[in-house]
């Protein structure tokens, strides 16, 4: 079976399990639900609805560690990583004072600040009482523990890595090495906790977990030195978030730290206050002339590389393997 298949085998289940944990949202007024079933693209048929790569990959792990029945029970999981994925993206949006995602006007834009923060919360709360339903599936309650240990662990390293995040944004230069630690703990963290969680669930040995855990992590970076690469050099029109966005928040991506590092033309107009127009202009033409995208990209390749080694290593079922792999030069190379 191939990534399609085990896409449209896996991704209704995905939707119809964050569907059932809505249930345990307390009643009240329309707008407290209808702020989060907006951002999950739930109140409009064609509404946008994300990739879902972390929960498939969370099932397709635990199908090549266990078998489809360890998919199956570990459903709850894939729906808790997917909700506390867009509980991190409700709450950058508002500290990025992003007005657009996937297309469409922000929580924090239509609703407000001290709203959307509330719905990000709730979120939160959604996702870990989702972990909880594993038990409900029967899954061995070691395996629960640990699983829910995973999770709760990952939660705090995302705080760590939006922290850098924004302390980046107020610095005149970060190294690489933070840079790195950074984008392992805000964005490669989840997706390698993602892939152990897939294959705690299906019962392998620890050795085996720590392969998985690589695998994710690897590819986690790779994502994220894509995103990186789309910040800067993406279609408006493809990604749905604003052109250049991370030059215009003076986001300490991989590129802009390479071409800080070698060019001082570039560190002079980060010196500036704010970025009008025609330097948002000029601080691209600077990155470029660095060869920072090319850089980027062979670091993209890199860690790529590294995941799919590491993914040899758990020595997983041919075909959630093969899906699997394919999942990863997905994401590589990808242009949203």
């Amino acid at each position: 079976m191939d990534l399609e298949s085990y896409t449209a085998r896996y991704l209704p289940s995905i939707e119809q399990e964050m569907v059932r944990v809505f249930d345990y949202l307390p009643a009240g007024p329309e707008a407290y639900g209808m702020m989060l079933r907006y951002h999950l693209g739930w109140t409009d048929p064609e509404g946008p609805r994300g990739k879902r790569a972390r929960p498939l990959l969370l099932l397709l792990c635990a199908l090549a560690a266990g078998g489809e029945a360890a998919a199956m029970d570990a459903m709850p999981a894939a729906a808790a990583v997917e909700l506390l994925h867009n509980f991190s993206l409700i709450h950058d949006d508002i500290q990025d004072a992003s007005k657009t995602r996937r297309g469409r006007p922000t929580v924090w834009t239509i609703w407000g600040t001290a709203q959307a923060i509330n719905a990000g919360d709730a979120m939160y709360a959604l996702a870990h009482r989702a972990m909880h339903r594993l038990a409900e599936r029967g899954v061995d309650a070691g395996r629960v523990l640990e699983a829910y240990r995973l999770f709760t662990d990952t939660c705090l390293v995302l705080t760590l890595g939006q922290h850098m995040d924004l302390d980046f944004e107020e610095r005149s230069s970060a190294s690489m090495d933070e840079y790195m630690t950074m984008i392992g703990a805000k964005s490669a963290a989840l997706i390698a906790a993602s892939a152990e969680i897939g294959a705690v669930v299906g019962g392998a040995d620890g050795k085996t977990r720590a392969h998985y855990a690589e695998f994710g992590r690897s590819l986690g970076l790779a994502f994220q030195i894509r995103d990186d690469i789309l910040g800067i050099w993406g279609d408006e029109a493809v990604t749905g978030k604003s052109a250049r966005s991370d030059i215009v928040a003076r986001k300490k991506s991989l590129p802009v730290i390479y071409a800080l590092e070698r060019s001082q033309a570039l560190r002079d107009l980060y010196a500036e206050p704010a970025f009008t127009e025609e330097q948002v202009d000029q601080a691209v033409m600077r990155v470029e002339e660095t060869g920072a995208r090319v850089y980027a990209e062979t670091q993209e390749s890199r860690a790529h590389g590294a995941a799919l080694t590491a993914l040899r290593a758990a020595n997983p079922a041919p075909e959630p393997a093969a899906a699997l792999t394919e999942l990863a030069a997905r994401l590589l190379k990808r242009e949203r």
